[in-house]
């Protein structure tokens, strides 16, 4: 056992320092990226925000309106191999496929892939819970292998050690973040955890320097948040929470009093292990919770929320493209980062 004692900051722990600026206008600030990605050799161009590949937020529906302004939305993986074919029968740039590392997750992308034309899946998410064990490295190394064209975002982990093994053993992005979702509880049931923004800070350093990406998964509570992300070096932002209770949004649509409520689980929850598994098994407990979100109409209404705020923060730094923002940021460590007396 041993303990470090450096201490490591979250979204609520800091703010942004503003600095003189020579933009006139939000409008003036550029949020689409260039990567080029170190493994697949593939070019993309969009806006690096992501809707998490949670059955609540990973909809076609969500997708149809995402990609509309360049957002990519992460597919769950629970779709049958009927319905995404309708999906990538043709090709697509902000739309992701997701799977596990399962024996059943490699036939449904092998009989998915011989269903479409060559190369119509650009980009896969494996997507596992503790990106820490052999298995799952091993996995990403044998999917690069058989799949050397495809971008590929692996996670989940938190730390430069691992966020570097994935990128040499062939992810092109990283997925940063265990624990901090709004409907995680995996700290609360095993003790393990890292503050999100200083696991961003950590692991988009060891990232760049072999030439590698990340995305932050999870913490994110205000279109605030998602600027201190991209400002800690995240290449891209992945949003459970913020994309969950819209109208194109899944889960349960319920009416209490007459108010109007969508239902929010996590994927590690006894509802959706419920619901996919036929219940929690005996040799794991939940790590998820659910709850009901009152009803928040079109999801372009929190989009245009997200993309204006970080337009803003880009202003108040200096920073005429999202891709300057990290360069233009210092944080201020802070007790408090807003009054609440409304709350």
């Amino acid at each position: 056992m041993r303990i470090e004692d450096e201490v490591k900051l979250d979204f609520s722990d800091v703010l942004i320092r503003p600095k003189r600026s020579t933009l006139q206008s939000r409008s003036e600030v550029d949020l689409s990226r260039t990567f080029t990605f170190r493994n697949s050799k593939q070019k993309w161009t969009g806006v690096p925000i992501m809707s998490s590949n949670m059955d609540t937020t990973g909809t076609v529906e969500t997708a149809n309106v995402l990609k509309e302004h360049k957002l990519v939305t992460c597919l769950h993986k629970h779709f049958e191999v009927e319905d995404l074919y309708s999906v990538f029968f043709e090709s697509q740039d902000y739309i992701v496929y997701s799977m596990g590392i399962t024996d059943m997750d490699l036939r449904k992308w092998e009989q998915l892939k011989s269903k479409l034309p060559l190369n119509n899946i650009k980009h896969v998410c494996i997507d596992v819970a503790n990106g820490y064990t052999e298995r799952f490295i091993n996995f990403v190394k044998d999917f690069r292998l058989q799949n050397p064209d495809v971008i590929i975002t692996a996670g989940n982990v938190v730390t430069a050690d691992i966020t570097q093994e994935l990128i040499l053993n062939g992810a092109d992005i990283v997925k940063v973040g265990i624990g901090p979702g709004s409907v995680c509880t995996t700290r609360l049931q095993t003790g393990v955890g890292y503050p999100q923004l200083s696991s961003i800070i950590e692991c988009a350093d060891a990232a760049h320097g072999l030439g590698g990406h990340i995305v932050a998964d999870g913490g994110c509570v205000t279109p605030g948040d998602v600027a201190k992300a991209f400002a800690a070096g995240s290449d891209f932002v992945m949003l459970g929470g913020m994309f969950a209770g819209h109208q194109e949004s899944g889960g349960e649509t319920i009416t209490t009093d007459g108010q109007m409520y969508k239902v929010f689980y996590g994927m590690s929850s006894d509802t959706a292990m419920e619901k996919y598994s036929g219940g929690v098994a005996e040799y794991r407990s939940s790590e998820g919770k659910t709850v009901k979100i009152p009803y928040r109409g079109p999801i372009i209404n929190t989009v245009q929320s997200i993309l204006g705020g970080v337009r803003s923060t880009c202003t108040y730094v200096g920073a005429n493209k999202l891709k300057e923002l990290s360069k233009c940021t210092t944080f201020v460590r802070v007790n408090n980062t807003h009054n609440k007396v409304f709350n």
